[in-house]
């Protein structure tokens, strides 16, 4: 199945450069974040700041990312990894993106009820949640599983397509 992964890993970077890009173009402002299960981390952690950050965000999911069964989270790229501007991006990944199926499903019911523009850290957490529900979704066990999956996904970014056109 090399073939399969191959092409499921281009289509899943091909929707996240284009979601990505849309998201610079829209300049989304920054806001509070909110944080679960009472977590706190040193500061904002929001990744993108500047034009720059978008392009390190941009460059980190080009060279892989991975979120372990254990809850954590990686850059494949070592040199990346190590920057200090990554830390925040763990913190999301980690703490703040909602790993089981319900959480996400939990997630698009109240983006569904969300009428105004999504705020900066909003955006984050779709997006890096778009991101764990294709990697749960090419690595799922079973064929249901695999729908489940493809379904949080369609919905988060139906969420995304929304706002965007609500801030074109």
């Amino acid at each position: 199945h090399p073939q399969v992964d191959l092409v499921a890993m281009v289509s899943w970077r091909l929707v996240m450069l284009g979601l990505f890009y849309c998201f610079i173009r829209t300049g989304v402002t920054k806001s509070q974040t909110r944080v679960k299960g009472g977590s706190s981390a040193a500061g904002n952690p929001t990744f993108y700041k500047t034009i720059s950050d978008a392009h390190l965000l941009y460059e980190i999911l080009m060279a892989g990312v991975r979120f372990e069964p254990s809850g954590g989270f990686s850059v494949d790229d070592a040199e990346l990894s190590s920057l200090r501007q990554t830390r925040n991006l763990n913190f999301i990944c980690e703490e703040i993106v909602p790993k089981k199926l319900t959480d996400v499903f939990g997630l698009i019911a109240g983006l569904s009820d969300h009428s105004a523009s999504l705020h900066q850290d909003d955006f984050e957490r779709i997006l890096m949640t778009l991101v764990y529900t294709t990697q749960q979704m090419i690595g799922a066990a079973s064929v249901h599983q695999r729908e489940m999956w493809a379904e949080s996904f369609v919905g988060l970014y139906k969420a995304v397509k929304r706002d965007l056109a609500q801030t074109s």
